[in-house]
């Protein structure tokens, strides 16, 4: 089973070559309004498609990893490529004690890159957990941080 994901986009080649540093790995099939990435890790069938009205929002986006090493093999490459947006070590968020990166795709959707150490007790909200996600675009403060 491989999930498979398609972003609307303002800018398809803008979007391919952010998504190639990301991946690391070129589009299986693209034209001017149209790329897919048919990745094999992480497990996933990923298109952008253009579109002159509005784009996909989500909270966030995540990819989970199994280890630290795979977190800091990932920390290296998006540093290399200058999309780095925020690094969490050992944080208490989404009931979970995680190590995160953080970045931001073209159009403003955050992604983390995720390994989970050991699962919290569930109590209380979400928002009070720790966790912090990127407003936007570039951005690197937090939209909600609970002392942890």
């Amino acid at each position: 089973m491989r999930p498979h994901l398609s972003l609307d986009v303002r800018n398809v080649p803008a979007s391919v070559a952010f998504y190639e540093k990301v991946f690391g790995v070129a589009p299986q099939k693209q034209t001017a309004d149209y790329a897919k990435f048919d990745l094999k890790e992480p497990a996933l069938n990923f298109s952008l498609v253009s579109t002159a009205g509005r784009v996909s929002r989500v909270n966030h986006l995540g990819i989970e990893v199994q280890s630290a090493g795979e977190i800091a093999h990932w920390k290296q490459r998006l540093q290399k490529d200058g999309i780095l947006d925020k690094v969490e070590d050992n944080i208490a968020c989404c009931f979970a004690r995680q190590d995160k990166l953080w970045f931001t795709d073209p159009d403003g959707n955050a992604w983390e890159i995720f390994t989970v150490h050991e699962q919290l007790p569930v109590s209380g909200l979400l928002k009070a957990t720790g966790c912090c996600v990127p407003k936007n675009a570039g951005a690197v403060e937090p939209a909600t941080c609970a002392a942890s």
